[in-house]
Order: structure tokens, then sequence, then C-alpha cells
């Protein structure tokens, strides 16, 4: 008796042990600074946007999210980093319609769109349209279409590469019957530099001209909207000229596959409140960006429907990547 009694206790005093023991606590998420890729040049509109987002997300995050650029293939360095990514959230990217895009265009695709990211939140969408400088011949877009109808070729114009606004121009230029010279560039920043050079007719891109415009350094002919730009009241749509063009193109971020869905929850709901924050909406309205958010879900679903859109748009243009 005093033998089993003896057993009992020792069993019971090893059982508060363990349970005393001290467990090692999982670190807490985000406990170092979050990269958020963004694959074009410094000074663009995606590249203001996405600072003054991240910014405002460090906020809500505890921890600063960091941008660093990574311009080139027409938008798509990032996710291609960001696919090889350890799912830990602490790499992610901006992720743009040229992400869907390329798959379809080469025959060898580098990453699957739905198989190989979480996608996290959409945010934002882009205005944008074609400007000329303020000494070009034509005061308007069909006068510009004339020309270009009237010299097949003559004519190139700036795109921030071949799987973006460039298609916006390919799909018009099939619709009004011209023939024009796309010339791609690293972002928005060197398109707008090299039309303010004289090196290219017209520049074919997002809002990153909005102030120039607003200061007469630059004139919109024409903006591939569902509506006109509060800022821009004189300025037609693709739409009111005849032309079913529409390419506003909304766009979030995104890890690598895999993430935990703690993680995905933590960064969600703290772009989703940088989104909404003042300072982020006054860099929207300066490029008149439109507020296109959908959470986690609902973004995983857009994207199954863009990934489809983006093969019937590159079967329809014979797009290949350069």
């Amino acid at each position: 008796m005093t033998m089993v009694l003896g057993r009992r206790i020792l069993l019971a005093t090893a059982g508060a042990a363990s349970l005393a023991r001290p467990t090692l606590a999982q670190p807490r998420y985000p406990d170092r600074p979050i990269r958020v890729l963004v694959p074009w040049t410094p000074g663009g509109a995606t590249d203001i946007q996405m600072r003054a987002v991240c910014e405002a997300a460090s906020r809500h995050l505890g921890q600063p999210v960091v941008v660093e650029n990574r311009p080139g293939a027409s938008g798509t360095l990032g996710a291609l980093a960001v696919k090889d990514a350890k799912p830990d959230g602490y790499t992610l990217s901006q992720m743009p319609n040229g992400v869907f895009r390329m798959p379809a265009m080469v025959a060898r695709p580098q990453w699957d769109p739905l198989r190989d990211f979480t996608w996290i939140i959409r945010m934002v969408g882009y205005m944008g349209g074609v400007v000329v400088r303020p000494d070009a011949p034509w005061r308007d877009m069909p006068a510009l279409l004339d020309h270009a109808r009237a010299h097949p070729g003559a004519l190139n114009y700036g795109t921030p590469g071949v799987n973006t606004t460039e298609v916006q121009m390919q799909r018009l230029a099939r619709a009004a019957a011209v023939d024009w010279v796309p010339v791609p560039f690293r972002g928005a920043a060197p398109n707008l530099q090299a039309l303010l050079g004289g090196q290219i007719h017209f520049s074919a891109e997002t809002s990153a001209w909005a102030d120039m415009a607003l200061e007469g350094t630059l004139r919109p002919l024409a903006v591939w909207m569902s509506e006109r730009v509060k800022r821009f009241p004189d300025v037609p749509t693709f739409r009111e000229l005849g032309y079913d063009v529409i390419g506003e193109s909304a766009y979030g971020i995104a890890g690598p596959r895999g993430m935990e869905p703690e993680v995905v929850r933590t960064i969600h709901d703290a772009f989703r409140k940088a989104v909404h924050d003042p300072t982020h909406l006054a860099v929207l309205a300066r490029f008149d960006m439109p507020v296109r958010y959908l959470d986690s879900q609902d973004f995983t679903a857009d994207a199954a429907v863009q990934a489809e859109e983006a093969r019937r748009i590159v079967q329809e243009l014979g797009l290949k990547a350069a």
C-alpha cells in the first residue's frame, strides 16, 4: 500500500511538473520588416501608390513594410521572385495584370497564376490613357487616329511593356484600322521622359502623367476608363469615341503559395485599413485611381477570372512575349 501511494505521488508530481514546464512560444507575426516587391521603376503611379499604402500598413503591423523595385519584363519580375520565396509572409509582391497574361504568351510559362501564389488583397485600379506633348499637331484623339491611318507604321508610342497598356492600344488599333509601333519601357517614368524628350510620338500610360497634364506639360487625348475622370472632365473616354476599350486593370498584393491563413489574415487586415487611410486616399486622388478592394477569398476567385480573360485576349490579339 505504501509503495502504491508513493508511486501515485510520484506520478502526480511529474504531471504537475510537465504542466508547469514553459512551452516554446511561436514568434508573433510580424517580428521583422516585410518586403513588398514593386515590379516598376521608382516615380511612377504604381510605385508612389504602393509606397503610400505600405507606409500606412506598417503602422497597423508594427513593423516596417519596405518597398523594393524590380522593374522589367513588363511588370512580372515581382511575381517571378515571390513564386520561389519562403511562404512566411515576409516577401510579397504587387501583382499587375501582366502576371496573368505572360503565362499565356509563352510556350513554357514560369508560373501558374492560380497555383503558385496566395492572393491576399485587391486594392486599387488604374486610370490611364493617351497623352502627347503640348506642341504635338494632334489636338484630339480622332486627329491622332486619322494621322495614323494615313501614315501606317509611321507613329510610335511608349508603353510600360508588351502585356500592359499595349493591350489596350492593340485593341484600339484593330478597331480603328490603324498601324502604329509600340516602344516598351521599364515603367511610367522612362516612358514619359521619352515623350518629353521627343523620342516617341505619344505615350499610352497609366496616370503618372496626371500632374504633368494639370501643369500643361502634357496633353491627354483620351482615357480608357468606364467614365470621364473628375479632374479631366474635357477628356473623352475611348467608348465615347466609339471604341470599346477599357483598361482599369485592378491590382493587389500576393505572396507565395502555402502561406498560413493567420498570416494572410494579418496582412489582409492591415492593408485593408491602409487602403482607406486618408494619406493613401490622397495619393489615389492625385492619380485618379479608384479603390477596387476585394478580400482574400474574392481576390482568389477574381484571379481565376483574370487568368481566363488573359488567355482570351492573348489569343484574340496574337500576343507573344519578346
